[in-house]
């Protein structure tokens, strides 16, 4: 069993900061690719950014220069740094991992999410 723990959400005013973090468990080989999407009321789950194994990483433009993506590779967890938050921001965050089990394909794991919400 796998599992995606995400923490970090909560109550910001305009302008304030907040980290997210999402820790991968359970019998993982490897990881590929670790994301965060976001999905406010009303609208589609967007990518927020992405960052692979190797350390690259795909921010989107709406948040580019405002957040940013990092991860420990040891500790299976990545990060979403946000800062200048605005109350666009306000969604459920997710994160997911392209993982793979000992002796498995690849295949896509999502976290709960956590809620951000930006004050005005």
């Amino acid at each position: 069993q796998v599992q995606l723990v995400e923490s970090g959400g909560g109550l910001v005013q305009t302008g304030g900061s907040l980290r997210l973090s999402c820790a991968a468990s359970g019998s993982i080989f490897s990881i590929n690719t670790m994301a965060w999407y976001r999905q406010a009321p009303g609208k589609q789950r967007e990518l927020v950014a992405a960052i692979t194994s190797g350390g690259n990483t795909n921010i989107a433009d709406s948040v580019k220069g405002r957040f940013t993506i990092s991860r420990d590779n040891a500790k299976n967890t990545v990060y979403l740094q946000m800062n200048n938050l605005k109350p666009e921001d306000t969604a459920v965050y997710y994160c997911n991992a392209d993982l793979s089990r000992y002796g498995s394909n690849f295949y896509r794991a999502w976290g709960q999410g956590t809620q951000v919400t930006v004050s005005s």
